[in-house]
């Protein structure tokens, strides 16, 4: 996908338009589709099935190709884009775009690396917003180990297998040590004890209700998207246009930094404030970034900056 980053080892930065349009470029085995972003994208809320809309463009890319002899592994998605702004891809998308991939001999495979286990607070896995739909293989990490260095892959039997019998083994120095698997074991244990994907699912619901109540105060608030506590708040110059509010994103999150709230930006234009606090951030924790940053949006619009 367009602005999607998988990582900074050279093999995923070369699938990582974040990443490689600002060094050595696109390589001519990669092929990157349009961000499926029904906000700002070529596909937006008014369209009858953007979800089709956008996999279209995917069979496009497959198409061409294919015209030119080339033959297609594999699909990579974040099934929560989160660099390119926080994007939730529309309903039915991946299904259809397995579908494309599946077709051309490829498999799909789903990037949970910084949306898994539990934040989105409905699911586990944020892949299964798209309901009824499993990915081929599963890349994860980061929460796993909530600190500590530990990555998982999940796949399918066949697939594996498959793997397997090419005779190129794998095998890693560090792969399964006994720190690393006690380590993740207990970090399920904390999200299982502790309720952390219920805790995700009621704190997320509470800030998206008083994002959207910002939304109708600050016309700055093009749009509030979210699942759980993985949420995006598009900052707009105007509603209409939807033309990218960076410098004032910028402002926003120093004079946040001033208040001791830690927030950073995401987006092509550096203009989605991004919510995507530790799972034990609770409705007071909320509740006072959201003061804090009513307290930042109004003094821009009276020009008290």
């Amino acid at each position: 996908m367009d602005h999607a980053y998988h990582g900074h080892l050279t093999s995923l930065i070369d699938i990582s338009p974040y990443k490689f349009r600002n060094l050595g470029g696109q390589k001519e085995w990669v092929h990157v589709v349009p961000l499926p972003d029904t906000y700002r994208g070529l596909f937006r809320e008014d369209h009858k099935d953007p979800a089709s809309a956008y996999a279209s463009e995917v069979k496009k890319i497959i198409d061409q190709g294919h015209h030119k002899s080339r033959k297609f592994a594999a699909f990579f998605a974040e099934s929560l884009p989160s660099v390119a702004g926080q994007i939730i891809p529309p309903p039915g998308y991946f299904q259809k775009v397995a579908e494309h991939i599946h077709k051309a001999g490829g498999v799909f495979i789903a990037d949970e690396i910084q949306v898994g286990f539990g934040r989105v607070g409905k699911y586990f896995w944020a892949f299964q917003l798209q309901e009824d739909f499993i990915p081929d293989i599963v890349t994860m990490g980061k929460p796993i180990g909530n600190g500590h260095p530990v990555s998982c892959v999940v796949t399918t039997k066949d697939i594996a297998e498959a793997f397997s019998a090419t005779g190129v083994e794998y095998f890693n120095t560090f792969g399964g040590n006994p720190v690393s698997c006690a380590t993740g074991i207990a970090v399920l244990d904390v999200i299982e004890k502790e309720q952390l994907q219920a805790h995700a699912l009621q704190v997320g619901n509470f800030l998206m209700k008083q994002l959207h109540q910002q939304k109708e105060k600050h016309p700055l608030i093009g749009d509030v998207r979210g699942a759980g506590l993985f949420i995006g708040v598009d900052l707009v110059q105007d509603q209409r246009e939807k033309s990218p509010a960076t410098k004032e994103a910028e402002f926003i999150i120093t004079r946040l930094k001033e208040e001791f709230v830690m927030l950073s930006t995401d987006g092509p234009g550096r203009n989605v404030l991004k919510f995507k606090p530790p799972l034990c951030f609770n409705k007071k924790d909320a509740q006072l970034v959201v003061d804090k940053l009513d307290k930042i949006l109004t003094e821009l619009e009276m020009g008290n900056t």
